[in-house]
């Protein structure tokens, strides 16, 4: 079997294998359910240069040739000064978000904030970054941001705040900042992860893997191979996982169903997950 991966350009040209048009459609479905995005609404997609982000900027731009209704995607990716991205990797990177019709800011950005005083860790480093991009939403006027989080990203993060934070929460699909001046969203959260490396491994998408100290032994690392015990005794111990949180929150949208943007608020700090 051929190692060459299939050029991405053939998803856009319409050629789509029935298991992608299921992740797309797994990914609309949640987007429905929870009342994600609406029609003329503008989305940032808060992108790592990962598998999971350039995923989602896959699935929400083929996602719209499908609909009756149409909504603007802004890319924003952060390139840490101290792990710079080749220039080689950027062009490829804005080779993609072209032909995917998505704009691509990439920012250069110190990864270690003099805030942090000499400290750092995968929390720091998470709200550094949600802190530049939560900056730029308000100073585009935009209330909603979307992150690449998938359904085994929900049930490590499930796991990690009831053994070693004593409380039963995740990352949630729709999340709350700032009274409502910003959400962000997780249109990926009921797709395993496992759908998401295929779509890697299949496609030569333009994957860009930052540097990252923490990567290989941080808890969610050491967590995946529980996970993937536990789904042996149950293969659908993802999805309960998932559906034992009871997920309501609806994002408030005016009489003419936008989302409502919230000029006065200003974004001082971050939140925790």
């Amino acid at each position: 079997m051929s190692d060459t991966k299939i050029p991405y350009q053939e998803l856009i040209d319409g050629t789509i294998p029935p298991w992608i048009r299921r992740f797309i459609k797994k990914t609309g479905k949640t987007i429905n359910k929870f009342g994600m995005i609406r029609n003329n609404e503008t989305v940032i997609l808060g992108i790592s240069g990962g598998k999971d982000s350039l995923a989602l900027a896959l699935a929400l731009s083929l996602r719209r040739k499908w609909l009756p209704i149409n909504y603007n995607l802004k890319g924003i990716m952060i390139n840490w000064v101290e792990h710079p991205i080749s220039e080689e990797d950027k062009k490829e990177l804005h080779l993609f978000f072209d032909k995917l019709d998505i704009e691509l800011l990439i920012v250069d950005e110190p990864q270690y904030s003099v805030s942090f005083k000499g400290e750092f860790n995968c929390y720091l480093c998470s709200r550094n970054r949600r802190r530049i991009i939560f900056n730029y939403a308000r100073d585009n006027h935009i209330a909603l941001i979307a992150l690449g989080h998938h359904l085994d990203d929900l049930v490590e993060t499930t796991l990690i705040n009831t053994c070693f934070r004593g409380k039963f929460s995740t990352m949630q699909p729709i999340q709350e900042f700032f009274k409502g001046a910003i959400h962000i969203i997780r249109p990926m959260i009921e797709v395993r992860e496992s759908v998401v490396k295929r779509i890697a491994n299949t496609y030569a998408l333009p994957v860009v893997k930052p540097v990252c100290p923490f990567d290989q032994t941080n808890i969610r690392a050491r967590l995946k191979p529980i996970v993937s015990e536990l789904s042996h005794i149950d293969n659908l111990t993802r999805e309960h996982i998932f559906k034992s949180h009871n997920f309501d929150y609806v994002i408030p949208r005016d009489e003419n169903d936008m989302v409502i943007i919230k000029n006065d608020i200003i974004l001082e700090q971050t939140q925790e997950d």
